[in-house]
């Protein structure tokens, strides 16, 4: 596969599955300061990619890329629940994006078949899965920054 030039029609992407969740409306999912994610769903893989789900298993937490096919159009400013200032879109969360891109970890509760049983969910129901990757973490806690986060959480305390 080679590299595609700039203006070229976009990368051709299908889901690889949907998620089972118990949302079925954006305004279900937990979101803002001090949200938990503590909904359990199902990952359904399509069955022609079932081989790939090999050893899985072993792995406590996965990475799910998602599709939000039910955001808002894009917008570059969001302010998101945690503040009360616009910032990039891409120094936050928003569903409203450019790529309508999603990136959730979750622990992997059992696998059963091209069922993966997981907790942590934050994706309505039936949204388009475009790969799992196994969550691997060489950043420690020390080094992680909050960037405009900190400032926003110091600001609600204060």
């Amino acid at each position: 596969m080679t590299r595609r030039e700039a203006g070229s029609p976009a990368f051709p992407m299908r889901p690889i599955g949907f998620v089972r969740s118990p949302y079925t409306d954006r305004t279900q999912v937990p979101r803002g300061p001090g949200a938990q994610h503590d909904a359990e769903g199902v990952l359904e893989i399509e069955a022609q990619y079932e081989a790939g789900l090999q050893d899985i298993e072993g792995f406590s937490h996965l990475y799910v890329l998602w599709v939000f096919d039910r955001a808002d159009p894009p917008s570059l400013l969001s302010t998101p629940p945690t503040d009360d200032r616009p910032h990039g879109v891409f120094a936050t969360r928003s569903p409203a994006r450019p790529n309508p891109i999603g990136l959730t970890v979750v622990r992997l509760l059992r696998r059963e078949g091209r069922r993966l049983h997981v907790h942590g969910v934050d994706m309505l129901d039936g949204t388009p899965i475009l790969d799992v990757k196994p969550y691997l973490s060489n950043v420690s806690a020390a080094d992680l920054k909050r960037g405009w986060m900190a400032e926003a959480e110091a600001r609600r305390k204060g």
